[in-house]
């Protein structure tokens, strides 16, 4: 008699993050004191186009919050977030007119002039 095995189906997060964006994380959470637990990633209402990207430290996460794991960092998405964020890819850029996360979305209509909001 042999016995089969199923393992649960791989659930894909909804967002990633480069692995240039995941070191830059870890870096700056690294010099945090206490360390936080991980980085919480999500729309908020606001800017000149209607939503705009938000991303803070975490020590607690809430209860709604959907967790990633992503090479090691703790990435927490509210339930709210996860709609905008389907798909979405945060890399970290390094250039001559500065340094700064950005934000590819394929839910995006249209961005703003600045380019820090959107709408979807």
């Amino acid at each position: 008699m042999s016995t089969t095995t199923t393992t649960p189906p791989v659930k894909t997060a909804p967002i990633s993050l480069t692995p240039k964006a995941v070191s830059k994380v870890k870096e700056i959470m690294g010099q945090q004191n206490p360390v936080p637990a991980g980085l919480r990633v999500g729309v908020v209402g606001g800017g000149c186009s209607g939503f705009s990207y938000a991303m803070s430290f975490e020590n607690n996460p809430g209860m709604m919050d959907k967790v990633f794991d992503m090479d090691g960092l703790k990435v927490y998405v509210d339930a709210t977030s996860l709609m905008y964020l389907q798909g979405c890819k945060v890399d970290y850029l390094e250039t001559l007119d500065g340094a700064g996360f950005k934000f590819e979305n394929p839910n995006v209509k249209s961005t703003c002039g600045c380019g820090s909001s959107f709408q979807v």
